[in-house]
């Protein structure tokens, strides 16, 4: 492996072939590009190999004999202009964006700056080839095998973090927790099944590099929102086996999940990079070619838009990082064996120059028609801090979106009666007001009580202020307004009557969570009784404040989950795909408003802000099925009159019992609960 051939341009990255390896990088304003080749442990450079083959601005070569398992880094030389928006440095070794596996890890170390630690506007003439962050050539995976299909108005989402879902769990093997290899487990695989969710959200598992600040508190970024290697699986979260690697283990996981008829997706981080901002390391695309990667300042480049609170933007205007999100997702799907997508920040993917959103956006627009993407689940977090930052409602056709109205919403309304009757219906049947328009069916809208960002359920109904000091952050961070309730008491307790209050709201939340029009999302833990102590911003806690304790799970909730989605499968008319039309049609079902007395809603009934109490009917021509729903979020007991019937209950939130129970003319709630009838 002596010298280069020219190669060719595609695929990008290092692509192992039967005569050696073909290498190519897009880096249009370099001036000169080098290809270095390490050790086996990629600390000791062995050879720099001048590239000289550039068209349309990538460049590529292909190294004759190279086989898989080479370690390889970029030098890429270019003009020290920052405040041009220039940050070329040949002495800092560049990781591939295109890495299918990396070696090595970023420690913070002010070796990976790319301008001198005393000046910014100096460019760094260390050398930090012994440490950089390098990339193995791998061969490629076999295609990944079918994946189950899940009906839009069947899937149930559980959010998980892998290393947290089985690092404490009894029925892992200890080498195995907290590992992909450990989320395959079977012990872990049948409580999912037995709880009846249909897709595994696994938050990120792209490669991450932690930020400087927490290394110096002795933290890591342990939701791993800080990516720099797009197709590479995170290496903590691989047992580390000989044989395997981060992707294979990841892909035996992937399968064991199919297998057991459940989908994976992942959240995915394309908005920023782990090179955050003018001050961050230069561990890849900002020294590959700065300004083709990065949104900048239009008014001094040395600055970076920070459209994502992280200290930069990945600008998805430009078709070479159009093209390497396109790629990465592809990988994921294709090698990986990934059925969908949960895009961090989503937003700043179709964020023009200026900044301003464009639901045609060229990222938007590439995803629709490609072949592969296009099957996939695609679900948007539809806000960030940039102009008009907040846009529930604005993806296009085709794409689901977490809905914060349906959290805040069913917060206010059981917690607080801060809500009006309005508000929850239209919550409760799937934010007609958001979503209804362009064809986009109410399964669109991801409804959630809780998610990784914030409490937890638990902690949602034990903790009224967050308890975030453990942070390092003087409990600045995590969000202050929360809509939570303590129930009399702050933290844990062995106060019967607050105990009670909290089972019960909890229960209540659950219920309106998974009965109610949508897509429905939980938690991790959440089924468990997973407490975080009242931290709401728990995303730098690796250890047993985010781990899930198996051993003080509360079995009784489990059951009433699992009661509970096996109730929305049996009940068709809580997971339909089509919207409620105004006014009934002949022969189909039809939804109606009731009081608790039994009369249609009128829109004075609509306006009360005193009442938090209604009836919601699904009638059905006979013979088929009726179902009704009873809601009672007021302090007090409330007496509803049912027409028609019989009815038989099917599930109370405020009950032990999970037996069916015939119900007269005339039922009273507890404050505070949810029952479910059925004709």
């Amino acid at each position: 492996m002596t010298g280069l051939h020219p190669g060719t341009p595609y695929p990008l990255g290092a692509t192992p072939g039967p005569h050696g390896v073909n290498f190519a990088l897009a880096a249009p304003r370099a001036t000169v590009v080098e290809l270095c080749l390490f050790d086996a442990t990629g600390r000791h450079e062995q050879q720099r190999l001048k590239v000289t083959a550039q068209t349309n601005g990538v460049w590529h070569a292909a190294l004759p004999h190279a086989r898989t398992g080479l370690v390889y880094g970029w030098r890429v030389h270019g003009p020290w202009v920052p405040h041009e928006g220039l940050r070329f440095n040949p002495a800092k070794v560049l990781l591939d964006p295109y890495a299918r596996e990396v070696v090595g890890n970023y420690g913070g170390e002010d070796l990976f700056l790319g301008h001198h630690p005393a000046d910014p506007n100096r460019r760094d003439a260390r050398d930090n080839a012994s440490i950089a962050l390098k990339a193995r050539v791998v061969d490629p995976l076999p295609p990944a095998g079918p994946a189950p299909r899940i009906a839009d108005g069947d899937r149930v989402i559980y959010e998980l973090h892998v290393r947290g879902q089985t690092r404490l769990h009894p029925g892992v093997p200890p080498d195995l927790r907290g590992t992909y290899a450990g989320l395959a487990e079977p012990a872990v695989l049948d409580h999912l099944q037995r709880l009846g969710v249909t897709t595994l959200n696994l938050m990120p598992v792209q490669f991450r590099a932690d930020e400087e600040r927490l290394f110096k508190l002795g933290l890591s970024n342990y939701w791993g929102y800080s990516p720099i290697g797009w197709f590479a699986p995170e290496a903590r979260y691989w047992t580390g086996r000989p044989g395997t690697s981060p992707a294979s283990e990841f892909r035996v996981m992937t399968d064991a999940i199919h297998a057991r008829g459940m989908e994976v997706v992942i959240d995915v981080v394309f908005n920023h990079s782990a090179e955050t901002d003018e001050l961050g390391p230069t561990l890849s695309l900002r020294g590959i070619d700065n300004l083709l990667y990065y949104h900048l300042r239009p008014d001094d480049r040395a600055l970076y838009q920070n459209w994502t609170g992280c200290g930069n933007c990945l600008h998805l205007s430009e078709p070479r990082v159009v093209q390497l999100v396109m790629d990465a997702l592809r990988h994921w799907v294709t090698q990986l064996g990934v059925d969908g997508f949960r895009f961090d920040l989503a937003p700043i993917l179709a964020r023009r120059e200026g900044g301003d959103f464009d639901p045609r956006a060229p990222f938007l627009a590439a995803a629709a028609q490609d072949p592969v993407l296009a099957r996939t689940l695609l679900i948007a977090e539809p806000w960030d801090i940039g102009p008009g930052g907040y846009g529930l409602g604005q993806f296009p056709p085709g794409w689901l979106e977490w809905n914060d109205r349906f959290r805040d919403t069913q917060r206010g309304f059981w917690l607080h009666r801060g809500v009006g009757l309005g508000e929850f219906a239209q919550r409760f049947t799937a934010s007609s007001d958001a979503f209804r328009h362009d064809g986009r069916a109410p399964t669109a809208s991801v409804n959630f009580i809780t998610a990784h960002d914030g409490f937890t359920l638990r902690d949602l109904l034990s903790y009224s202020e967050r308890h975030n000091l453990a942070n390092g952050e003087h409990n600045r961070d995590g969000h202050a307004h929360n809509l939570s309730r303590n129930c009399g008491v702050e933290g844990e307790t062995d106060d019967p009557l607050v105990l009670a209050e909290r089972k019960r709201l909890a229960r209540v939340l659950l219920a309106v969570l998974l009965l109610s029009q949508g897509t429905p999302m939980m938690l991790a833990g959440d089924e468990l009784g997973h407490t975080q102590r009242g931290n709401n911003n728990a995303y730098c806690q690796d250890n047993e404040t985010t781990w899930l304790h198996w051993d003080r799970a509360d079995a009784s909730l489990v059951d009433y989950v699992s009661r509970l989605l096996a109730l929305r499968r049996e009940a068709a008319p809580l997971r339909s795909t089509q919207w409620w039309p105004a006014y009934a049609m002949p022969d189909t079902t039809a939804l109606r408003w009731r009081t608790p007395e039994g009369q249609a809603m009128t829109p004075a009934d609509w306006e009360r802000r005193d009442r938090h109490a209604l009836a919601i009917l699904f009638a059905a021509p006979s013979p088929a099925t009726n179902w009704l729903i009873l809601v009672n979020a007021e302090a007090a007991e409330v007496a509803f009159h049912l027409d028609g019937g019989p009815w038989v209950r099917r599930l109370a939130s405020d009950k032990d019992s999970a037996e069916a129970w015939p119900l007269g003319s005339t039922v009273t709630l507890e404050p505070g609960s949810l029952w479910v009838a059925k004709t």
